[in-house]
């Protein structure tokens, strides 16, 4: 077997074996592959595509190409939730302890942000004292006392994924349905969990960004999880505008225990109590989707979920005391607001250029070694469908660099279009693919 002839294979549209998957993962990941046949390879695969069982066999080889994780010694059904990344996305803050107040056990990998989408794992690191990384089996044991931790992502989970996703980056392959669902899946598979509640983003904000193509990668994605006996759930959501009104990392775990309070916007509510509830299901902890969204909305109601964020906090060495004093937060010294220059209703506001002004304002990261300001970012005042007064203030850009928050308010505005008719909402939750 050699790379010549899989490429030339793939090249004429030929099916790939799983043995010759394998050998190409392989080989590519220990570096007796080089990067110009990977790179003829991936661009092959890119216009011939691969079917459903080529698409399965590289997640698999992808997965098996560092550490699986064992999460046994963890007691119940585990269940992980995954988003393919957005604008304003801090349900992973809301969603794991809504289930894990159910008794649904969250044991979580999460990854940092880059460009306009954030990550967990820096939204995390905005709370004073919060570990990110600990040892395993400290992870397994707050699993099985609290019900819950979240950690960033090893090295050694699918290694062989890090390494072609940087090639397919500069190839200009990247967007190709079994690469892209392949990447997701087979960090997730590694991850060990039981169960796998995936919200797949479509709109401006998102990677996918037309209704159809989201469907498409959810469907691929719950079939390969479904085919490696991980029960898998797609809800396809939408990511036309921001997800609640604070994009940054402070302004997000604030917001985000601001929805644990019951005191949120309604989008993130509705949001998180669906996937929450999808999560409880999924765990075996309730017999619907229906039921296990009642519950959720039950222990948000009661605060047993707020209380959980608190012992998940603490039990990672941040201050608990957070929930209750934002003033523990880092401070921001610079704010611009964003005025609006006319009356109306707020027609549009363009998820992506929200997303590039809070990592403008510092809130994100071009490249991975960049550093990030935790108290930077947006907060939107007005959302789609809300009116608008001429001299209103329609978002507020917050930070430590005034250069960068001057900046970042310019691009914000760009992102708001006002209209004399109220427009039709767009619908938040499209589908979900059991």
């Amino acid at each position: 077997m050699n790379m010549n002839d899989l490429i030339g294979k793939k090249r004429d549209g030929g099916k790939l074996s799983q043995e010759e998957i394998e050998y190409f993962v392989k080989g590519y990941t220990d570096g007796s592959i080089p990067d110009y046949q990977m790179s003829a390879l991936l661009m092959a695969i890119y216009f011939q595509k691969m079917d459903k069982e080529e698409t399965f066999h590289l997640t698999r080889a992808m997965k098996q190409s560092g550490d699986v994780i064992d999460l046994s010694a963890i007691k119940g059904i585990k269940v992980d939730k995954h988003s393919t990344g957005g604008v304003g996305d801090k349900t992973t803050l809301v969603v794991a302890p809504l289930a894990a107040a159910c008794g649904v056990p969250i044991a979580k990998m999460s990854g940092r942000g880059l460009g306009f989408t954030g990550g967990t794992v820096d939204k995390m690191e905005a709370i004073p004292g919060f570990q990110t990384s600990i040892e395993a089996d400290k992870f397994i044991r707050q699993v099985n006392s609290i019900g819950l931790s979240v950690i960033g992502q090893t090295a050694h989970i699918a290694p062989a994924d890090k390494k072609i996703y940087a090639l397919r980056d500069v190839t200009a392959t990247v967007d190709n349905m079994s690469l892209i669902s392949s990447s997701i899946m087979s960090k997730k598979l590694a991850s060990g969990s039981d169960a796998i509640v995936l919200d797949v983003k479509c709109g401006d904000g998102a990677f996918m960004e037309s209704f159809e193509d989201a469907c498409t990668l959810g469907k691929m994605m719950v079939e390969i999880g479904n085919a490696d006996h991980k029960r898998t759930i797609a809800v396809i959501t939408d990511m036309n505008q921001p997800l609640g009104r604070a994009v940054g990392n402070s302004l997000e775990v604030m917001e985000a225990i601001d929805t644990l309070k019951g005191e949120g916007p309604q989008d993130i509510t509705e949001l998180s109590l669906t996937l929450a509830g999808i999560m409880i299901y999924a765990g075996g902890r309730a017999e619907s989707k229906e039921q296990g969204y009642e519950m959720a909305e039950k222990v948000l109601k009661n605060g047993e979920a707020l209380k959980k964020l608190a012992e998940f906090i603490e039990g990672q060495g941040g201050n608990p005391e957070i929930v209750n004093d934002y003033a523990l937060f880092p401070q921001h010294t610079c704010i611009k607001d964003v005025i609006c220059h006319n009356s109306g209703y707020v027609n549009q506001i363009a998820a992506k250029a929200i997303g590039l002004a809070s990592q403008h304002s510092g809130a994100g990261r071009a490249t991975k070694e960049d550093s990030i300001d935790l108290s930077a970012g947006v907060y939107l005042h007005k959302k789609v469908g809300d009116t608008v007064e001429k001299g209103e203030i329609l978002a507020t850009v917050y930070g430590t660099d005034a250069e960068k928050v001057e900046r970042s308010a310019e691009e914000a505005e760009k992102a708001f279009s006002v209209s004399a008719v109220k427009p039709e909402q767009d619908e938040l939750i499209k589908m979900i693919i059991i």
